[in-house]
C-alpha cells in the first residue's frame, strides 16, 4: 500500500509523530467544520454533483497534504508541564 504524503516528508514538517497526529487532526477539524458550512449553504442553491465535488476529499487527506507542502505549521508555546 502506498500513503501518500509520504511519512518521512511529514515528520520532517514536525518535531515528532505526536505532533504530526495533534497538528493533522485539529487541521482536519477545521477542514470539516468548513466543509459541512458550504455544504449546508450548498444544499440550498446547488445541485447534487456540485455538491458531491466539495466533499470527495477526506479533511484528513487534505490536512496530511497541506502539513506535506509546509502550508500547515504550528508553534510551541511551552515545554513540559511544571
Amino acid at each position: 500500500m502506498v500513503i501518500q504524503p509520504e511519512i518521512d516528508t511529514l515528520l520532517s514538517k514536525v518535531d515528532s509523530k505526536y505532533t504530526l497526529c495533534i497538528v493533522a487532526a485539529k487541521r482536519a477539524r477545521q477542514i470539516n467544520d468548513m466543509v459541512h458550512g458550504v455544504r449546508d449553504q450548498a444544499l440550498l442553491t446547488m445541485a447534487a454533483p456540485q455538491i458531491a465535488s466539495i466533499t470527495s476529499t477526506k479533511p484528513l487527506t487534505l490536512a496530511l497534504e497541506e502539513i506535506s507542502d509546509g502550508d500547515v505549521g504550528y508553534e510551541r508555546l511551552r515545554e513540559g508541564i511544571k
